[in-house]
């Protein structure tokens, strides 16, 4: 889930990675085959690279062996993968009861890779290069601004000069827009 929450991997190109797709050493990253068959590269940062190293520690395997396999060897399926998520879900609940009222699957894990980039104030050109995206309007639909962003936007475009609190037109400004 650390990988799909970093990359913003696609479910299906998250499933196809072997252990030869990922690259721990100097400029750490992941290759994947994307949508349309385009080969894309992901960095990695230091947190997730520790914990992969740790998993293939665990798994031991050969570098065509899939990343996240079955305990038959194979690569997971969709529904394994949603099905491992809700329970981790389950599990988090109990510590944030809000995530209850929330529809979490892996796709929102993709949303979410992609509103961290836009709050580390990451060019939505960038983001939708990391996403796999040919076109910049596609990487829109991931960016719904929540209210933090909304409020640095407002806060870099409000005169310096302006005093806070709502504007008190003066009685002239009103008389004259009366006469209109």
């Amino acid at each position: 889930m650390l990988l799909a929450i970093q990359t913003g991997l696609r479910a299906s190109e998250l499933l196809r990675l072997t252990r030869g797709d990922l690259h721990l050493g100097t400029g750490p990253h992941v290759s994947c085959r994307g949508k349309g068959r385009k080969n894309r590269i992901t960095p990695l940062i230091a947190n997730t690279v520790a914990t992969l190293r740790t998993w293939l520690a665990e798994r031991g395997g050969t570098p065509t062996d899939p990343l996240f396999p079955t305990r038959r060897g194979r690569a997971l399926s969709r529904d394994a993968l949603e099905h491992r998520l809700a329970n981790y879900v389950a599990t988090a609940t109990r510590a944030c009861p809000s995530l209850q009222t929330k529809r979490i699957s892996a796709h929102v894990l993709r949303h979410t890779a992609a509103m961290q980039l836009l709050q580390a104030d990451v060019d939505t050109s960038v983001i939708a290069l990391w996403l796999g995206h040919e076109n910049v309007e596609t990487t829109q639909i991931y960016l719904h601004a929540d209210l933090r962003l909304k409020e640095r936007a407002l806060a870099r475009t409000r005169p310096p000069t302006t005093k806070p609190g709502r504007f008190r037109p003066s009685d002239s400004l009103l008389a004259f827009l009366e006469g209109l």
